[in-house]
């Protein structure tokens, strides 16, 4: 038997579900809970192997959840059930260590084996929030606009220390004129109209160092 604790905040909600897997042989309801916090109260009470878990909730969210589900009780899959499928949400969930992600009109049978997936620790996910989720990743990791050539980082970082365009030109032996036409493609580049911002802008970024 797996055995499953149902986390939502709506009791309708938690009944309806109940409703639907009850009738599945090898899954077992052993409890509920209406918030995250009450959800990790109740898994070291009653030791499911899936967690059916809400996102949105009062009192702590079930992201939230999950992450302190996943470290006390490693051996816990979290499988998120929920109406949000933002690519933030998605994300956050299974950053937080959810084993997969369903929405709330995923049809009984399709439910009751994403369970048994869960159960196996296997990742369970719809290909439309798959899309999502990758779309998320790449925003995380892709660099924040074009990047610096090596030479407009030198140029930034001799600008950072306060050298004007005609020192740096003598440290770098370009001319002041070169010096000038770098700045303006780093301006460009990050955003920004002046030196301070672009100090502050690659020091955000990680192309330069705090002072």
């Amino acid at each position: 038997m797996i055995r499953v604790l149902l986390v939502d905040d709506h009791p309708v909600v938690r009944e309806g579900i109940r409703g639907m897997l009850s009738a599945e042989p090898d899954l077992d309801i052993v409890g509920d809970a209406g918030s995250g916090p009450e959800a990790v109260v109740r898994v070291a009470a009653l030791a499911p192997d899936v967690v059916l878990m809400d996102l949105r909730m009062p009192g702590g969210d079930g992201a939230e959840a999950t992450e302190r589900i996943r470290a006390e009780h490693p051996g816990v899959h979290v499988l998120v059930l929920t109406t949000y499928d933002t690519d933030t949400d998605i994300l956050r969930a299974v950053e937080a260590g959810a084993t997969g992600y369903l929405l709330k009109d995923t049809p009984r049978a399709e439910l009751a084996d994403a369970v048994r997936s869960a159960a196996r620790g296997e990742t369970v996910l719809s290909g439309r929030l798959a899309g999502k989720l990758l779309t998320g990743v790449r925003q995380r990791t892709e660099p924040e606009g074009p990047a610096l050539s090596p030479r407009e980082v030198e140029v930034l970082r001799l600008a950072a220390d306060g050298l004007t365009n005609a020192a740096i030109g003598r440290a770098l032996h370009i001319s002041a004129t070169t010096v000038k036409t770098h700045l303006m493609r780093v301006y460009e580049k990050l955003g920004v109209g002046d030196r301070t911002s672009a100090v502050s802008q690659a020091i955000r970024r990680g192309l330069l160092p705090e002072k």
